[in-house]
């Protein structure tokens, strides 16, 4: 499970994000750090079980996203993320694919999978699985308990006018529409604090599953 310390290191570092606090906590820093890198091998474990592409030996450290921003083009100069990530990817995705990602940050934590802004080749490719077979993914995402668990699958951001050789008239044109194919679930405090953070997680996992199989599928 997520600790308090880790939460609670977290939550100060949004009012104290500079370098200077950043050191002077930087034990803290590696203890809220350690705390995620051991729920994620847990994690990783569960997940193994429900998804097979994601390898039992990931590196759960390698996992754990860097908490150090990229500021050189950002506005935002502030130099550390207020979260902590987790990429869960599955083999064959060295260039994006469909993965997990656990996001974890006090009040804001949730659980993703599917494919975040494909490239433009996976995108292509995706878009003709859809209109090709999109009857297999409406089935998964219109089920009624993936709707109650992550919303419109079709609300997401697309485009505002048709995709290049696609008509109007296509009966999956919100779906071929689409720029990123995720599926998310918000998670309470309580609940990754839970010791059964990592099964429910993994739980939800398996819900995403099917949507992870029809992209993979998609840009085999």
């Amino acid at each position: 499970m997520i600790q308090q310390q880790t939460l609670d290191f977290l939550n100060e570092l949004v009012d104290n994000n500079n370098r200077e606090w950043f050191m002077a906590n930087k034990e803290r820093y590696d203890l809220a750090r350690e705390n995620v890198i051991d729920f994620t091998a847990k994690l990783i474990k569960l997940m193994h079980k429900i998804d097979p592409a994601l390898s039992a030996d990931l590196d759960a450290k390698k996992c754990v996203m860097r908490i150090y921003r990229d500021i050189r083009f950002s506005k935002n100069k502030t130099p550390y993320k207020n979260n902590f990530g987790i990429s869960l990817p599955t083999t064959g995705t060295k260039l994006g694919g469909a993965e997990y990602y656990l996001h974890i940050q006090p009040g804001k934590s949730f659980i993703a999978g599917g494919y975040w802004m494909p490239e433009a080749n996976h995108l292509k490719a995706i878009r003709q699985e859809i209109d090709y077979n999109g009857h297999d993914l409406t089935v998964i995402i219109d089920n009624p308990e993936f709707v109650k668990l992550f919303g419109d699958f079709r609300a997401q951001d697309k485009l505002k006018t048709l995709p290049r050789d696609y008509a109007a008239d296509n009966e999956n044109i919100e779906l071929l529409k689409l720029k990123s194919f995720i599926a998310m679930h918000s998670l309470t405090d309580k609940e990754i604090m839970s010791d059964k953070a990592a099964d429910t997680i993994a739980q939800l996992c398996s819900k995403i599953y099917p949507l992870n199989i029809f992209l993979r599928n998609a840009i085999v």
